[in-house]
Formats: C-alpha cells, sequence, structure tokens
C-alpha cells in the first residue's frame, strides 16, 4: 500500500475497548467516510466498563449491565474482534490476538490506536491473590455486593462469635477515588440493609478502609480530605492511614501496625499497573512506569523521534499534561482525560489521513468530585468545596450526562427514580457464580 497515496483505504487498529478505545473508534465512525478507512477494535470483553458507576453497581444504585456499554451496538461501522491483544509489531505493522477459543491469529494494520488501559496494581502480600477482590470491572463490583448480601443471610443465623464477626467485617485498601467510594458505598448498602435483619445489631458490621499515605483522595486537598476521613469515621468506619496490609492469609488481616482481625470481604483497589502487553509485548517507546511514550498530540515516540502510524491515548499512555505547571508532568489516568483524550485521538487521526496537523492535548480539569454513599458526596473545584447532599447530587447529574448513549442515560435515570419510590433491592445472585450446582446435587 502507498502511505502517501489519501485515496487508499487505511486499516486502523484499536487495541483495547474501554474509555479511550471506544471513543476513538465511535468518533472515528463519524469523521471518516467509508471509504477512507476500514475500522477493527480488539478487546476481549463486549463492552466498554462506565467505571465512575461501579461503586453504584456495588451499591445496587446502579444495575450492572446500565454501566456497561455493548461495543457491537454502538459501534456500527467498526469490526469488532473479541480477543486479547498478546503482542503489537509495530515494526510489520501486525499485532498477535489470543481469543477465547481456538488458536492465536494475527492482524494486520495501517494504523494503530493503543487504548489497552491499565491493570489492578498488585503487591506480594500473603493472601491477596486468594482472597481479595479488585473494583475495575463489573463483574467485581457484582461479586462485591453479592459477598455482602450473602454474608448478612449468613451471619444472621449465627449466634454472636467470631464467625458471625467475620462475615460483618469488610476491608477496601486503598484510597483513592474508587476506593473511597467504593467503601462509601459499601458502608451505606450494609446500614441500609442491616435494618433488614432484627437478628443483627446495627453496630456489628465493622469497616476498615487502609491507606499506605497520610491522606485519601489525592486529588482533593488537605482540609476536605480530612473532612472526608472525619465523615466516614462518624458512620463508624476505621480509616487507616500510613498503614499498609502484611498478610491477608485465608481472610484474616495484619496490618503494618500490628492491628489483626477477620474479614470475610477484602477489596483491593490500590490504583493502576502498566499493561503487560504495552510493557512487555510490543516494540514501541515505553517509559520507566511502563506506559506508551506519547507526545502532546498523542502520536506515540517524541518530537525527535516520532513514530508513523502509531497513537496512543488513555491509561496505558503517558501524556504530557500542557495544563500543568511543573515541567514533565503527565496527566492522571483517570476516566476524565481517556474520555477526552479518545475524542480527539479521533480528530487527530483523521486529520494525519487528510494531510492535516493534529492538535495538542490539553485539558484544565474541572474538579474532582466523589460519591461517599447515597446522600453524601464532596466536590472540590480549587478553593471552592461543597460537601453532603449538593455534591452527591452533582456527582449523579455530572455522571448521567457523560455516560455515552441516551439509551444508558434513560435506563440509569429510570432505576434511580424507582428507587426513590421502593428503596434499593437487597436481592443477592451470588449463585451466578456457580449456575450449575442446583442442577448438579439436586437441591
Amino acid at each position: 500500500m502507498n502511505r502517501g497515496d489519501e485515496d487508499v483505504m487505511r486499516k486502523i487498529l484499536v487495541v483495547g475497548g474501554g474509555y479511550a478505545g471506544f471513543y476513538t473508534a465511535w468518533k472515528l465512525e463519524k469523521k471518516l467516510r467509508r471509504d477512507e478507512a476500514e475500522l477493527i477494535l480488539v478487546d476481549p470483553r463486549p463492552y466498554m466498563t462506565y467505571q465512575p458507576f461501579l461503586p453504584e453497581v456495588t451499591a445496587g444504585s446502579v444495575e450492572a449491565r446500565h454501566a456497561a456499554v455493548s461495543l457491537r451496538r454502538h459501534l456500527r461501522r467498526t469490526k469488532v474482534v473479541a480477543g486479547r491483544v498478546t503482542v503489537i509489531d509495530h515494526a510489520r505493522r501486525a499485532v498477535t490476538v489470543r481469543p477465547a477459543d481456538g488458536p492465536e491469529f494475527e492482524i494486520g494494520y495501517d494504523v494503530i490506536a493503543v487504548t489497552a488501559g491499565a491493570v489492578t496494581r498488585k503487591f506480594p502480600v500473603p493472601g491477596i491473590v486468594e482472597n481479595a477482590i479488585g473494583m475495575k470491572h463489573i463483574e467485581e463490583a457484582v461479586a462485591i455486593r453479592d459477598r455482602l448480601l450473602t454474608s448478612f443471610d449468613r451471619a444472621a443465623v449465627l449466634p454472636p462469635g467470631p464467625a458471625r464477626r467475620r462475615l460483618l467485617t469488610v476491608t477496601f485498601v486503598g484510597g483513592g477515588f474508587s476506593g473511597v467510594e467504593g467503601f462509601g458505598e459499601v458502608m451505606s448498602l450494609a446500614h441500609a440493609l442491616v435494618r433488614r435483619y432484627p437478628e443483627l445489631d446495627p453496630s456489628e458490621p465493622k469497616f476498615h478502609l487502609v491507606e499506605a499515605t497520610g491522606r485519601i483522595l489525592p486529588e482533593v486537598t488537605g482540609r476536605p480530605g480530612r473532612w472526608v476521613v472525619r465523615s466516614l469515621e462518624k458512620r463508624g468506619a476505621t480509616v487507616h492511614l500510613n498503614t499498609t496490609v502484611k498478610s491477608a492469609v485465608d481472610g484474616h488481616v495484619v496490618l503494618s501496625t500490628g492491628e489483626e482481625y477477620d474479614s470475610g470481604l477484602i477489596v483491593w483497589t490500590t490504583g493502576n499497573a502498566a499493561n503487560p502487553v504495552v510493557h512487555k509485548h510490543t516494540d514501541l517507546p515505553i517509559d520507566q512506569a511502563g506506559r506508551i511514550v506519547v507526545r502532546p498530540d498523542l502520536r506515540i515516540g517524541t518530537d525527535s523521534e516520532p513514530i508513523p502510524d502509531a497513537w496512543a491515548a488513555g491509561d496505558d499512555a503517558a501524556v504530557p499534561d500542557l495544563a500543568s505547571d511543573v515541567p514533565g508532568a503527565l496527566t492522571v489516568p483517570n476516566a476524565q482525560h481517556a474520555y477526552r483524550q479518545g475524542k480527539l485521538l479521533a480528530k487527530n487521526i483523521a486529520a494525519s489521513l487528510r494531510g492535516r496537523p493534529a492538535k495538542n492535548y490539553v485539558h484544565h480539569s474541572l474538579g474532582a468530585v466523589a460519591t461517599l454513599g447515597l446522600g453524601r458526596g464532596i466536590f472540590q473545584y480549587r478553593r471552592l468545596v461543597i460537601k453532603g447532599f449538593p455534591a452527591w447530587l452533582m456527582h449523579r447529574g455530572y455522571h448521567v450526562l457523560a455516560v455515552p448513549s441516551w439509551e444508558r442515560k434513560i435506563r440509569v435515570l429510570a432505576v434511580w427514580i424507582t428507587a426513590v419510590f421502593h428503596g434499593r433491592d437487597i436481592v443477592s445472585l451470588a449463585s451466578v457464580e456457580h449456575p450449575r450446582d442446583a442442577f448438579v446435587t439436586g437441591e
């Protein structure tokens, strides 16, 4: 193919169907004519996860499927390939794809957009891999909710003692946005749930939030962050700052402070780690953290050594933060940036195909907003801080507007309106993890 010929149809491959990947493909469909490019997106999941809704999926405030945006439903011109990219060989313009069934195969391309996202960062803590649940995917959020609901059912038939106390103890490890929001929503659910169990005392459920640094919610400043800690503690939480988990073997949590206790539910939310395919299995340039080196216009490479026909965005890309006054600063890997970078990436790829200049990514933060449970939240924009119910309304309003497609917005709103009149749905479907048990045992 003559790459200098604008009339030749190009094959554009998008690696990853998360925030950045979905918006890249979605916007490219709108910006490119059918005869300009063939679009391919590779992802092992058939949907994009709207991650800001995961804490509310955990609490049952958002139906799990409503936090998932179907790739095939919304990407009508893009070929969606169900599989995991295991190798990116840009020198050959090819990727290796591993499907769930069948042998690996290669897909060739002319232009690549690497938007593979990040994975949950884990540490070699004994017992964590065997006992903890992450909170990066919908399946994990549903499992956390079902585990909590099932624990209340099991605890209600036990006498007071260690077994009952273990079932009613929840531990979140990591005080970033996902950890604090998930922790607050689970607390809110548990407090509402315990009223349905006359066998249990409202003081029995215990909640521990463990953070290795001296503060939680690093995106907000010190005083609002301390207010969040006090707010959680007033609701019965124990917040362990400057503390790490040393062991969690068989659910027995040992903290660096020496404190020990049994926990029936452990949720691990300690941030992001480099995606393995980006970190170890590509010839594209990466930085020390394992993220792809990109220029401000989202082209891979540097000003002196650009990589032709290669782009990246989202959590797997080290995007220069031109809105920051700090030299060498990179954009924070979060949904706010991934969403906007995906949209700009589509514009820049289209512009490049047509011989036009690409634009640099510059985004000034709109502030930080977090839910702390039903009716509670915090918002900060520079020195402006809003707390409590108004901030919670802002959180819901912002995210219902941000979730892609009117179909998803309407479904989410319908669940929220129903909950106003009928309360939370407290049915556990933990048995779906083993759907054949009843059939096999006959019980």
